[in-house]
């Protein structure tokens, strides 16, 4: 079986940092140890960082790669080796792949997009070409009319381990403040106050017609899987509430402050998004990142849509919120990677995976140099 040790690192453990050494057996951690390996096999990572490899549970970066400009649509299979390679090379090992079902009539391609990456995913799988391991998380549009049927499509699917309701029709959640979504449709789409004016109707009428039957079916529907279920863009503690009381565990990128502070009060768990923390704050006006770290309601983070925004995050969330390392580390491995009940990674532990990414500083930004996945190097 192969060996592999490294040695002369600051591992990144889950009380503390020490320095020493990594024995990997085959797909698996066999010893941690501290100090340095005198061995001539050992792998020298000159006192760079050594973190569990990255569990990303949110990342929308294949929307991305599928459509790198408006008007341009790349063919999917490629985008989906592109998209892998970052994920890869941010020290992502695991990435719950958030495919939108359902949609509200602006983002146009979205459908095919989903159906395109599940397709794309199960024959790429075996192949041994991914560098990381890729899960489903299913992005469920609640107000959308296609939600269901999509659903549908996937609702049994092996790789599919997460849900999240979402709800972006305009005035609640993320764009809750409707004059700022307006300009925003305006200039994405190029369309006149009129159509979008237009458009915002037909969606709040589609909301209240709906989004109350389609909640009541997905959560029917998906109760016998008993998926870690979440909620995204919560605006209000009275919404956490009623979430949770469905079985809804996980409040995802919440817009304000109480409702993120009620989650934890309440025993739901928080996912905040990393580029909110890299950017120093919300690219929608919504409340700071760093802000709910500071107050201790921030479990887990997510990529969102940039996967190199993870480890960034984590250790400016160190510089900025006065965590610990390996606080600020658990929350880009050791708590997503529970959050979504995969037990055998996301800490540098005998017997869990080879999951690891070598972190040194640039400039005083945190820069991956290398990554394993299941004892192999791939990246």
């Amino acid at each position: 079986m192969k060996e592999t040790i490294l040695t002369n690192a600051r591992l990144v453990l889950p009380a503390e940092v020490v320095h020493g050494t990594v024995l990997i057996r085959g797909a698996a951690i066999a010893d941690v140890q501290t100090g340095r390996s005198q061995l001539s096999a050992a792998e020298d990572l000159e006192g760079d960082h050594l973190i569990p490899g990255v569990v990303d549970v949110h990342t929308d970066n294949l929307e991305r790669q599928v459509q790198p400009r408006a008007n341009a649509r790349w063919p999917s299979r490629s985008a989906m080796l592109a998209h892998d390679a970052q994920c890869a090379a941010a020290g992502v090992t695991t990435v719950l792949d958030a495919l939108c079902l359902g949609d509200l009539g602006f983002d146009v391609g979205r459908g095919q997009t989903f159906r395109d990456g599940v397709r794309d995913l199960d024959a790429l799988a075996g192949t041994g070409l991914l560098k990381a391991e890729h899960f489903l998380h299913l992005r469920c549009e609640l107000p959308a009319a296609d939600m269901p049927e999509a659903l549908e499509s996937v609702a049994e699917h092996p790789r599919a381990i997460m849900a999240s309701l979402m709800d972006h029709s305009p005035g609640v959640g993320q764009y809750r403040d409707i004059a700022r979504y307006r300009a925003m449709r305006q200039r994405q789409m190029q369309l006149s106050e009129v159509e979008v004016t237009q458009r915002i109707e037909k969606l709040l009428e589609q909301r209240a017609r709906l989004r109350e039957p389609q909640r009541r079916w997905l959560l029917r529907r998906l109760g016998h899987r008993d998926l870690p279920l979440a909620s995204h863009d919560d605006d209000s503690a009275e919404a956490v509430v009623r979430n949770a009381a469905d079985g809804i565990r996980i409040s995802e990128f919440p817009v304000v402050m109480e409702a993120a502070v009620e989650a934890r009060r309440i025993g739901v768990e928080v996912i905040a998004g990393a580029p909110n923390v890299v950017r120093g704050g919300s690219h929608s006006g919504n409340v700071a990142a760093a802000d709910m770290i500071r107050a201790g309601a921030v479990d887990a983070l997510a990529s969102d849509y940039v996967p190199a925004a993870l480890v960034e995050a984590a250790w400016r969330s160190v510089a900025e919120t006065g965590i610990t390392l390996p606080r600020a580390v658990a929350l880009i491995t050791d708590a997503p990677a529970r959050m979504v009940r995969l037990s055998d990674r996301g800490r540098i532990e005998p017997g869990l995976r080879a999951d690891l990414a070598r972190v040194t500083a640039a400039h005083d930004l945190p820069f991956v140099r290398q990554v394993w996945r299941a004892g192999e190097r791939v990246a």
